[in-house]
């Protein structure tokens, strides 16, 4: 069992950055933002998590637009934490935003992107853990 406290819903708890070209762009934020990568296994491929200069936290990620991600906009992506990422994309779509991808697992949580009324894009994420509760 995990020492890690539970996100709490509504709380940002990703930022990734998704892109066709994966490498150029994890060298920029390093020489840009002082962050360093660690390789992050994808079977076939690798993405980075990016930390801050003498942390082993990882604060963002970058990753390849491949595969399963190939649809996934060209842009920093927050994950906010839902308690249920199926239950909130049908709430999505019933209040006229759109879900562009997922719902689907992920680091044995589930999440989904999704594109809200005005067009701004978010990810909503479900914990592997489960979220926090009073």
């Amino acid at each position: 069992m995990s020492d890690d406290p539970k996100p709490a819903v509504g709380t940002i708890g990703w930022t990734d950055l998704t892109v066709p070209h994966a490498e150029p762009i994890r060298d920029f934020y390093e020489e840009v933002t002082g962050w360093r990568s660690e390789p992050l296994d994808m079977g076939d491929y690798e993405d980075w998590c990016m930390m801050p200069a003498g942390s082993t936290t990882a604060t963002a990620g970058i990753c390849h637009a491949i595969g399963s991600n190939a649809d996934l906009p060209p842009q920093w992506l927050i994950y906010i934490v839902v308690e249920d990422a199926d239950a909130s994309a049908r709430k999505v779509e019933v209040l006229g935003g759109e879900v562009i991808a997922g719902p689907r697992d992920m680091g044995g949580g589930r999440f989904c992107v999704i594109r809200d009324p005005v067009g701004a894009v978010c990810a909503l994420f479900t914990p592997p853990g489960g979220v926090a509760t009073d």
